[in-house]
């Protein structure tokens, strides 16, 4: 009842609002003033680069506007290889595709770590996971999950692709069987994050979720609703400004948000699952129960990051607790689940528009007369291998991410700059605190380093890549789509893998075309991830993503 009377009093609602409204208020004044200081003491302020579209977000409402990859295209063709463009609040963001300046800040990433407010915004759902850790810790964490993430790891992982590939198969199939027509519009997008969630399930924890088969309805929700707010909560185009106060001035954080409470229970529940998986694993590899549905007993990626954590190679104080191995939990499913998901639809999407292409690759997968390939003779299908590294680069996931001085530095350029005064620099200088985009959509994009076709679908440029592609600093295949240096997707060796089983299947059974207009395909970024979207089917703001795919059987006679 004191509780309630509480509530209900004028004065101290009063006072509160008061409060509330003050620190508000000087919350924008802190910031304008910040804004004030950065923008005549920072050396970035000579860069070319466009003007600010807004006080609040700067050019960031920009960068998740329709069509994002035009808009990175065109300002590495207007202001040039190096420029400064405007974040939250005036703040000035340093651009590059220098390769050089990228190859430094890549391979110096503990002195360029994350933003502390994308730490801030990620940490408050998975928790402290590899994906959000610096220094030290990150260190620590890393190396313990490496020997979870090696070639020989990944090779035991090949039955759960091949049976989830067969099962997205046979739904196809089975939808089309059903149709009136010899094809079906399908939602490919929508298909491969159920089947790369049950794949992470199975993989990654010994569990099967069923998401594909619509069973155990009850997990497969919680799961959704806890990575739909990562996925869709922490993105820019969701924050209204006092969200971004709270995110940019921690003093704020005291206060409730609009966006706390889902927030909370996203965490609330990947750290439940997370805790009952590490304590199902433990059981199981102390001999005292049972883990899953024992798909391949002990060989799951929490199982192997929990042996590696308890080898004797791993001194004591090296050695991850409970809450950090339980933190990697939310972090696999993020990792492994909208990426290759997102990564497969585009696939498709550049397969369905090149039919020549398409029939190419069909024609080689059919050279091994077995659905069920070994590792190695997936791996020596050099066309595929082509059509994957093609579509990682020109339809990465993630586009740009950003990256913090931690100190003052100089960045040297292969490539000089002109500044707003005529003159040219062959470094770049940043301060303690300067932000750095990496542009990885721009620089896999970049004609200086790919040629004149570099914004073309083009397999065949891998059997014959241009000298300038060297250069790039990328752990994988000539391109940033997997970041480079400490900091580098742990998870690549896993996604690469997963999407040549997948595409293996479904590009022998069925032929693809796209069921709407090229046109109406929007490429937007929708909270962390490049996606497809369909222009005519938007409703009054309510983002979908999807890909509509005519999909038909390849008949017996074009096998």
């Amino acid at each position: 009842m004191a509780a309630l009377e509480f509530e209900k009093s004028p004065v101290i609602a009063t006072s509160s609002s008061s409060s509330t409204s003050l620190l508000l208020c000087l919350g924008v004044l802190l910031i304008f003033l910040r804004f004030v200081y950065n923008r005549w003491n920072s050396p970035s302020r000579h860069l070319p680069g466009p003007p600010s579209s807004s006080f609040w977000y700067g050019n960031i409402k920009d960068l998740n506007a329709d069509d994002t990859n035009s808009l990175h295209d065109d300002w590495v063709a207007k202001y040039g290889p190096t420029f400064a463009y405007q974040g939250f609040f005036g703040q000035s963001r340093l651009y590059t595709v220098d390769v050089k300046a990228l190859q430094h800040i890549l391979h110096h990433s503990y002195d360029y770590q994350k933003m502390e407010a994308t730490r801030y915004v990620m940490n408050a759902v998975i928790g402290d996971g590899v994906l959000v850790t610096e220094g030290d810790k990150h260190k620590l964490q890393r190396k313990v999950m490496n020997p979870a993430f090696g070639p020989a790891q990944i090779r035991e992982f090949m039955d759960i692709f091949l049976e989830k590939s067969f099962q997205v198969r046979d739904i196809w199939a089975d939808q089309i069987d059903k149709s009136d027509r010899t094809d079906s519009e399908i939602d490919v997008l929508s298909w491969f994050a159920k089947a790369t969630m049950d794949i992470i399930g199975a993989a990654g924890f010994n569990q099967q979720l069923n998401t594909l088969s619509g069973q155990d309805q009850k997990n497969r929700t919680e799961f959704h609703d806890s990575l739909d707010t990562i996925f869709h909560m922490a993105g820019a185009s969701k924050m209204n400004v006092w969200r971004i106060l709270q995110v940019y001035i921690p003093a704020l954080r005291v206060f409730p948000s609009a966006l706390d409470p889902r927030l909370r229970d996203a965490k609330s529940t990947m750290m439940r699952m997370g805790q009952q998986l590490l304590e199902e694993t433990k059981r199981f590899q102390a001999g005292t129960g049972e883990k899953g549905h024992s798909i391949q007993p002990n060989k799951d990626l929490l199982s192997l990051l929990v042996q590696s954590n308890m080898s004797e190679d791993v001194p004591e104080s090296q050695r991850m607790n409970d809450e950090d191995v339980i933190a990697q939990v939310p972090t696999f499913l993020v990792a492994g689940h909208e990426t290759t998901s997102t990564a497969l639809a585009w696939t498709l999407y550049a397969l369905s528009q090149n039919p020549q292409i398409q029939s190419r690759l069909r024609d080689e997968l059919f050279s091994l007369q077995t659905p069920n390939p070994t590792l190695d003779e997936l791996n020596n299908l050099s066309y595929l291998d082509a059509v994957v590294r093609e579509t990682l680069r020109l339809y990465c996931p993630v586009t740009s991410p950003n990256r913090v001085a931690m100190k003052d530095d100089r960045i040297p350029l292969s490539r000089p700059y002109t500044d707003r005064k005529g003159r040219t620099c062959t470094e770049l200088v940043v301060k303690k605190g300067q932000t750095i985009t990496v542009p990885i959509v721009s620089v896999n994009r970049d004609k200086y380093l790919w040629g004149e076709d570099a914004k073309e679908f083009n397999p065949e440029r891998w059997y014959d890549l241009p000298e300038a592609v060297s250069a790039i600093p990328g752990v994988w295949g000539n391109m940033l789509t997997f970041f480079g240096g400490p900091r580098s997707c742990i998870g690549w060796r896993f996604a690469l893998v997963e999407m040549k089983v997948l595409l293996f299947t479904l590009v022998r059974n069925f032929e693809y075309k796209l069921a709407v207009p090229k046109e109406d395909i929007i490429i937007k970024r929708t909270g962390l991830f490049q996606k497809p979207l369909v222009r005519s089917r938007l409703r009054e703001g309510r983002m979908r993503s999807e890909l509509p795919l005519l999909i038909r059987k390849v008949k017996e006679g074009e096998m």
